[in-house]
């Protein structure tokens, strides 16, 4: 029989999302339950955006006729889009990142696991705590994240994020190399100050280490005050690569598009000391293991940057940060520790009653017939917290916290 990647040993035997959808399966098996609210995966309740549909379709036309056929295209992104992120994403906004630094792709997560690729497998990893589950994993299986002893892993560095620091993610006190890092935070909600990320930027100056930034929801930012790009820090462009997607600001979870930025100026190092472009090592990567985003979802992506798409992403937004507001204000007047819910589509709640994830999960579900997430999913220091998010429709939001209502005024 063949060998395999002995690494997967390490992870647990479900993800975590998908160990939920078996719970909620079980629960609708049952003719008695309540009608099922999901509040616990970061999925949109859609629709798409007229902008990227209509899109989208003509881009279908495009493929449909011998003159705007495309087939294969350039594997690091077409330059209409390349083109157009660097300029409304970053230029508008004073940072100097070039269409070249951009590499077009199905998706974050699939970026920030394939990161991995270009880096060495004895590098030291550091992790927010909570934090979204696939950071670890990814790690886990390149080999980075050590011996599974009890619920954390022996090489990683796990980084508290809690309550009485804003759940910002405090600073190792010895060398990482990889430092994870998440703002808006995925799943605490908590978005991180330019005086924090400053103190991650001099970290990896002194260091030597390489920050990569997961920036998925920066679209939900709404105070101006608030970095939406490590790149707003000087000296970022030296040590950070930053991972965002159109999943959450498009509504393009079943679509599939994303980008990574890699700016020229990262460096890193072989075995034998000489010096090499992280840049040129991604776009080697992906020249050889990716054939580029398809035509169709680049132009939907594309479409979300005029004026009409810039406009019907904010609306859609709104709506969902909306929601969070309103789960966050239920749960404050409750007496929950809560955090997100501004500018997060995600709100991060505690029990004061010291319940556990787990129970507070099953007596929602079980007693409302609202699905969360476990916050000790998510890490060790998110026991005794769930999570909840902003992506369904406003009537089931005030359905949720109506139902919700009525068994935590029961408990008390």
């Amino acid at each position: 029989m063949i060998k395999v990647n002995d690494n997967f040993r390490q992870l647990p035997s479900i993800y975590l999302f998908t160990k939920i959808s078996r719970r909620l399966a079980e629960y609708r098996e049952n003719p008695d339950s309540i009608p099922l609210i999901r509040m616990d995966i970061g999925d949109i309740s859609g629709p798409l955006p007229e902008s990227a549909s209509e899109a989208m379709h003509k881009a279908v036309d495009d493929l449909s006729g011998s003159k705007d056929f495309k087939g294969y295209g350039p594997e690091q992104g077409y330059a209409f889009l390349r083109d157009v992120i660097a300029e409304k994403d970053y230029k508008e906004r004073g940072i100097d990142i070039k269409p070249s630094e951009i590499f077009v792709s199905d998706g974050a997560k699939c970026d920030l696991g394939n990161l991995g690729d270009i880096l060495s497998k004895d590098l030291v990893i550091a992790v927010m705590n909570p934090a979204y589950p696939a950071y670890i994993d990814d790690n886990v299986i390149d080999g980075r994240a050590g011996i599974l002893e009890g619920d954390i892993y022996s090489e990683i560095i796990y980084l508290p994020c809690k309550a009485d620091n804003s759940f910002y993610p405090e600073l190792p006190e010895k060398h990482a190399d990889i430092i994870y890092l998440c703002s808006p935070n995925n799943p605490t909600g908590s978005t991180m100050v330019k005086s924090e990320l400053e103190k991650w930027v001099k970290y990896a100056q002194k260091e030597g280490s390489l920050i990569i930034f997961d920036s998925a929801y920066e679209s939900y930012i709404r105070d101006e005050s608030l970095p939406r790009s490590i790149y707003e820090i000087p000296g970022s462009r030296e040590v950070a690569i930053e991972v965002r997607s159109f999943s959450k600001t498009g509504g393009f979870t079943g679509v599939r598009c994303g980008y990574t930025v890699v700016p020229g100026t990262l460096k890193g190092v072989y075995a034998n000391g000489e010096e090499v472009k992280l840049n040129s090592l991604w776009s080697r990567r992906q020249t050889t293991k990716f054939n580029g985003a398809s035509y169709v979802s680049q132009r939907g992506a594309e479409a979300l940057y005029s004026q009409k798409g810039r406009e019907e992403v904010k609306k859609m937004t709104d709506r969902y940060l909306a929601n969070a507001a309103m789960l966050r204000e239920f749960f404050h007047k409750a007496g929950w520790k809560v955090c997100g819910g501004e500018n997060s589509p995600y709100v991060w709640a505690g029990s004061p009653r010291g319940m556990k994830s787990t129970e507070i999960f099953e007596m929602l579900l079980t007693k409302c017939g609202v699905s969360t997430t476990p916050g000790s999913g998510f890490g060790s220091e998110g026991e005794g917290f769930i999570r909840l998010t902003g992506f369904n429709t406003a009537e089931n939001t005030m359905e949720a916290i109506r139902r919700m209502e009525k068994i935590l005024q029961s408990e008390k």
